[in-house]
């Protein structure tokens, strides 16, 4: 479950900000590379940025690779942190927003970057493409091990019925890529 830090904002200064270069991920107009700069100049991954209905503004950070936390992940206190400095520098830019929410991204993070992919290479994932691929009865969704990229392409790997599957697109062709929790209750006491 994401953990989630809000804040308010009373009055939003000056007008809202600009940027030259559109997110494909991102709807509206927010100033990416601000956020972006902000939450790694905290120490942290910037996973995404979205905007929500009512004003707010939501920003999903997680720890960088190879960083490890004492509670295993983003915590309240790395919210706060990156919230605290976020307000600050979205007031001087003039980012007009009523609420700002700083969260983890959860156990289903998504895979915006291409550094995501290279990072949780080894892991279970559901890619989501944006035209379903011939041969394999339209399908459009997947769900397997993603593999290290090899050049521009992305790997995606499965077991079928009697072999292994092996699927190779572009970061284009991603609509949507989530990984996909893997949690075990063995050992819980009833």
């Amino acid at each position: 479950m994401p953990i989630f830090f809000s804040r308010k904002q009373a009055v939003a200064v000056g007008s809202k900000a600009s940027w030259q270069e559109e997110d494909r991920y991102l709807e509206g107009m927010l100033p990416h590379d601000v956020i972006e700069r902000t939450v790694q100049g905290c120490g942290y991954d910037l996973v995404d940025v979205e905007r929500a209905p009512g004003g707010v503004l939501r920003v999903y950070i997680d720890l960088l690779p190879g960083a490890l936390s004492a509670g295993g992940g983003i915590t309240i206190a790395d919210c706060e942190k990156v919230s605290n400095q976020l307000s600050y520098v979205l007031t001087v830019d003039g980012v007009d927003y009523a609420r700002l929410e700083v969260s983890s991204p959860g156990l289903d993070r998504p895979l915006k970057k291409w550094s995501d992919f290279v990072r949780f290479a080894g892991e279970k994932a559901s890619v989501r493409l944006r035209v379903p691929v011939e041969g394999m009865g339209n399908q459009r969704v997947f769900q397997g091990t993603l593999q290290e990229p090899e050049g521009d392409e992305l790997i995606l790997e499965w077991e079928a019925k009697e072999n292994t599957v092996v699927l190779r697109f572009s970061p284009e062709d991603v609509e949507k890529a989530r990984l996909v929790p893997q949690t075990s209750f063995k050992g819980l006491k009833k």
